[in-house]
Order: C-alpha cells, then sequence, then structure tokens
C-alpha cells in the first residue's frame, strides 16, 4: 500500500513546481529521509479520515488543510537542513497561485448556481419535469443526458450542481434514487467534459499546452458516450419505476430570474472567448461575470427595498388597525435581496479540501516523489499502461493534480497516448467521488445522501465504463498512435 501511495503522490505534483522563476525542487531526493517519509504517512492518514467522513461526521476539509501544512512545514526543515532557504516558499506560493485561479473560478459558478436556485430556475425544471408525468426512472435519463450535453459547453463542475439540485428536488425523500441518480450524474458530466477543451479542468490545461488543438479532443466523443451509457444502462436497474412525489404549491419565477441566466451564460462566453482569442485565463471572465452579477443583485436589492417601504407605508394609512397591519407588515414582508447571502452558500468545504489537495500534494512532490513516479510509470510501464493508471490515480487523489503531473513530466507520446491520458483523467476520476470536482461538489449538494460510500457500491458499475471507453479510443483510433 505504501508503494502504491508514493507512485500516486508522484503523479500529484503541480507544474507550477517548475514554472518560470521557481527553483526545481527534486533535484535533491528526499524521499528516503524521515522528513519525507513522515510527510507521506501524514498525507496517508488524513486521506484515511476523508474516506471516512460519513462515519466519524468530519468534514473531508478538514484533517487534508492540517495535512497540507504540516507536509509544508516538514519541507521547508528538509530544505533548510540543505542549505535552500527560498525554494520552499518559492514552489508554496506557485502553488498557492493555482489554487486561487481555481478557487475563484468555482466560487463564481457556485455562486451563479445558487442565484438561480434562489431564483426559482431549478424550481420550474422540476415542476416541469414532474408535470410532464416522467417517472423516476426516466428523470433519471433525462437528467443524465442533460449532463453530458451541457459538460461540454459549461463544464462538469457547474453542470453536476445544477442537475443534481434537480435530481434532490425531484426525489424529495427518496434518498434511493437522488443517490443513484447523482451517481449517474457526475459520471455523465466527466464523460462529457473529456471531448471539449471547457469541459474540464484537466482538458483545459491540455489545451492551453498546446498539445491537443481544439477540435482534436473531438476524437474522445465516441469513448465518451460508451463510458456514460454502460454505466447509465447498469445503474437504470437500481431506479424504481414509480412517480416522484407529489409537490407541494406552484413553483413561481422570482423577479430578474431570466436575467440571471442570461448574465450566467454571459459569464460563461467571456471566460471562453477571453481564452480562446485573448489567452487570459478562464477565471478572468468568470470573475468579470460575478461582478456583473452583484451588480444586478444591487438593482435587486434597491427594487425589493422599495417594494418593502411602499407596503408598509399602505399599511400605515389604513384607517383601522393601524397598529396590528403595520406589525403584521414587519413579519411577512420578506428580507431585501442580498448577493452576499448566495455568496455564502457556496460549498466552502469542498473549495477548501482543494486547497487542502493540491498544497499536499505538492509539498509531496518537492520530496522527489514526482521523479519516482515518472520513473515507475513511463519509464518502466511504458505510456499505455501508465495512462490507464492516470485514470486510478485520478480517482484515488483528484484529477486535477495529477494532469498538473504529467503534463510537469512531459513524457514522449504519440497523439493518441495524450488523448488516451486525457481521456482517463477525466473519466477516470469518476471511479471514486472524491476523484473529481464534480464528485466532491455534489457530495457537498447532496450531503448526507450522496456520499463515498454510496459511491463506492457503484464503482465495479463505473470501471467497466472505463475497461470500455478505453477499448473504444484504442479501436476508432489507431491511426493516431
Amino acid at each position: 500500500m505504501l508503494v502504491v501511495m508514493i507512485v500516486l503522490a508522484g503523479l500529484t505534483v503541480p507544474a507550477t513546481l517548475f514554472a518560470a522563476g521557481a527553483v526545481p525542487l527534486t533535484e535533491v531526493d528526499l524521499s528516503t529521509t524521515w522528513l519525507g517519509i513522515t510527510a507521506l504517512v501524514v498525507f496517508v492518514a488524513a486521506y484515511a479520515l476523508i474516506i471516512s467522513e460519513e462515519a466519524i461526521r468530519l468534514r473531508k476539509s478538514k484533517p487534508i488543510m492540517v495535512a497540507a501544512g504540516i507536509i509544508w512545514l516538514l519541507v521547508s526543515i528538509a530544505y533548510v537542513q540543505q542549505g535552500d532557504t527560498a525554494s520552499a516558499g518559492i514552489a508554496f506560493k506557485h502553488d498557492l497561485l493555482e489554487f486561487a485561479e481555481l478557487f475563484l473560478f468555482l466560487l463564481a459558478a457556485m455562486t451563479y448556481i445558487n442565484t438561480m436556485e434562489e431564483r426559482g430556475i431549478f424550481d420550474i425544471l422540476r415542476d416541469w419535469l414532474v408535470a410532464k408525468g416522467f417517472s423516476l426512472r426516466k428523470i433519471f435519463w433525462f437528467t443524465g443526458l442533460i449532463a453530458f450535453c451541457l459538460s461540454p459547453v459549461a463544464d462538469n463542475l457547474t453542470t453536476a450542481l445544477l442537475m443534481a439540485t434537480v435530481v434532490i428536488s425531484v426525489g424529495g425523500t427518496n434518498s434511493k434514487f437522488i443517490a443513484v441518480a447523482c451517481i449517474n450524474i457526475v459520471v455523465a458530466a466527466n464523460a462529457g467534459g473529456v471531448f471539449s477543451p471547457f469541459g474540464d479542468i484537466t482538458t483545459l490545461m491540455v489545451w492551453q499546452k498546446g498539445i491537443i488543438d481544439f477540435t482534436g479532443f473531438l476524437a474522445l466523443f465516441a469513448p465518451a458516450v460508451v463510458n456514460w451509457l454502460i454505466v447509465a444502462v447498469i445503474l437504470n436497474f437500481a431506479v424504481p419505476k414509480v412517480q416522484p412525489e407529489p409537490l407541494e404549491g406552484k413553483a413561481e419565477l422570482k423577479h430578474g430570474a431570466w436575467v440571471v441566466v442570461f448574465l450566467f451564460i454571459l459569464t460563461i462566453t467571456m471566460a471562453v472567448v477571453g481564452h480562446n482569442t485573448l489567452h487570459l485565463p478562464p477565471v478572468a471572465g468568470m470573475m468579470t461575470g460575478l461582478g456583473l452579477l452583484k451588480l444586478f443583485g444591487y438593482y435587486l436589492q434597491r427594487r425589493d427595498e422599495r417594494i418593502a417601504y411602499l407596503a408598509k407605508t399602505m399599511l400605515m394609512k389604513s384607517a383601522l388597525g393601524i397598529e396590528s397591519k403595520a406589525k403584521e407588515a414587519q413579519k411577512t414582508t420578506q428580507p431585501a435581496y442580498d448577493i452576499y447571502r448566495n455568496l455564502q452558500r457556496a460549498e466552502w468545504d469542498s473549495l477548501m479540501f482543494f486547497y487542502g489537495i493540491i498544497m499536499c500534494v505538492g509539498g509531496l512532490g518537492a520530496f522527489g516523489y514526482l521523479a519516482i513516479g515518472s520513473e515507475l510509470l513511463y519509464g518502466g510501464l511504458g505510456p499505455t499502461t501508465a495512462n490507464i493508471l492516470v485514470g486510478f490515480a485520478s480517482a484515488i487523489v483528484d484529477n486535477i493534480p495529477v494532469m498538473f503531473a504529467v503534463l510537469e513530466m512531459n513524457p514522449e507520446m504519440s497523439h493518441g497516448q495524450w488523448l488516451l491520458v486525457t481521456l482517463t483523467a477525466g473519466v477516470g476520476g469518476s471511479m471514486l467521488s472524491v476523484g473529481s470536482a464534480a464528485g466532491v461538489a455534489v457530495m457537498g449538494q447532496a450531503r448526507g445522501i450522496y456520499t463515498f460510500f454510496a459511491h463506492l457500491k457503484w464503482a465495479w458499475a463505473i470501471v467497466i465504463g472505463y475497461a470500455a471507453s478505453i477499448a473504444t479510443h484504442l479501436w476508432l483510433n489507431a491511426a493516431a498512435f
């Protein structure tokens, strides 16, 4: 087990450790020192607590953030002992910058999702699904198909959050349906994200690096379809053929709901166009869009305040029951819209979890585990086997830092092999709930229902889909190898 964790740790070192201006820390191999081994043990212990989240009721971000601090303390001590007082700090700052871009991108996306939910967009979609008379099994397929088709345009995280919200609303108290539907959504969103540069952070990194061009990702469409469909067919038999629970009341859109949807589409467009034409990081467009949402939120807030004032004034002017009606107005008047309420509802545990993971594996890489992973995998096993194992590493650690590591290793591979590692890193993260941003976010969205162990129960089916997608790619895209 320890050897496996060493290899996985080596795979998960962010490329920023070796960015311009940073000292390549792995020039000195400290992986066999007591400090390096201690850091690895700390990481394994923290990850064991993450896996046990459901049983011990300890949020996953807490142990991994503590572990990140301990590991970087050990890194600093190790390099000070080598007479190097600068490299550890430089490497930490580069990793922190990578996390900051990811954090702000996700924060903007989550705030938009929360705002659309607050304005009633998802309630309308839920009512439409129920009004059409769809059974839970049909809703299972409908939400999975939307997740697969929407993920390449937006991204797998945003898509998974949106569809999970709908499933939770429709499912009501049917926890079994919600859990299975969430697994389907995570697999569909991750599969849909691999054939588009904007579908996943990992594909975005590969495209930005210039390894695969924009249209080159389309070669992964068929393998992605196979990956999702096989898993969905298997999960389908666990979904009961019953009607959703009846809804109480009728959903109504709040003022400005469609404006928020338009702003969200505009935000995604700015992120895509800004990156594609101006070579800006996607987070620039996302944060600009968040600013536009906050400006619109100011309008909504002033509007609500004005309506509340007019309602209170009209009651006060009433000839009878002035005091009682004024008190009634104070009780029934809704608080004015506040954008920061939706900002606060972002899944902070998931965001902090990403910080801990990225910083932990970056610290482990500083001890030399990247060199170990590169030598054991690409040097000894060959690119095909290594790239398949990358998918399993993505499931255990997270696909984002794994792809960082592969891009930094930059092994000499054919175009077909680069497509293969893009596929495996993207869909491989579906094997465990913590293997992708979509899975981690949905765990927060359906807390207590879609859990690590609920997903693990169906891991065998996802592995079958994973193997089938690889076989499809090796067959259809054989000329690229």
